[in-house]
């Protein structure tokens, strides 16, 4: 039986950002569920609405054949992903449980790829991470801990993505 390290075990890294020169609106999460490392790819979960949402802006309410589409569609409508942690510790998917954690820099980020003229959190506990000069607004989470029903949080990330 492989031995477990007590010190990694609930280890959460956060993904590569997804963002190239025409990316003009950053969205920021707080830290990948748990379903996102294990496959690669950001919001994987099937209960998070995210894909759902971007879907219906942005690809005529159709669903995605697969990740690279979902990328494809963000790169069209120059939106760039990343996270505000570079890695926490967190026994499940729900921002409550983060600790330890430790952020991206995201000024970095943004130094490189000076384009981006709005940032928009997904969620309030991804705001409190990183503060912005830049016009900002934050989206209702796309987690499925957040409440607000679906056509909710649809016409909140059209304004919040309204640059």
């Amino acid at each position: 039986m492989k031995e477990i390290n007590e010190s990694t075990k609930d280890r959460v890294e956060s993904l590569s950002p997804i963002i190239d020169e025409e990316s003009e609106v950053l969205v920021l999460g707080t830290m990948p569920g748990k379903e996102s490392p294990k496959r690669g790819e950001y919001y994987a979960a099937s209960n998070n609405s995210f894909w759902k949402i971007i879907g219906r802006l942005f690809n005529s309410n159709m669903e995605f054949k697969d990740y690279e589409e979902k990328i494809a569609c963000l790169k069209k409508h120059h939106i760039a992903l990343w996270d505000t942690l570079h890695f926490c510790k967190r026994e499940s998917s729900l921002d409550s449980d983060i600790k330890e954690e430790m952020t991206n820099d995201i000024d970095s980020l943004l130094a490189s790829y000076s384009q981006i003229k709005k940032i928009v959190y997904n969620g309030k506990k991804a705001a409190t991470y990183y503060q912005t000069q830049l016009p900002s607004a934050i989206a209702y989470s796309t987690s499925s801990a957040c409440a607000k029903k679906t056509e909710e949080k649809i016409k909140n990330w059209k304004n919040a993505l309204t640059i």
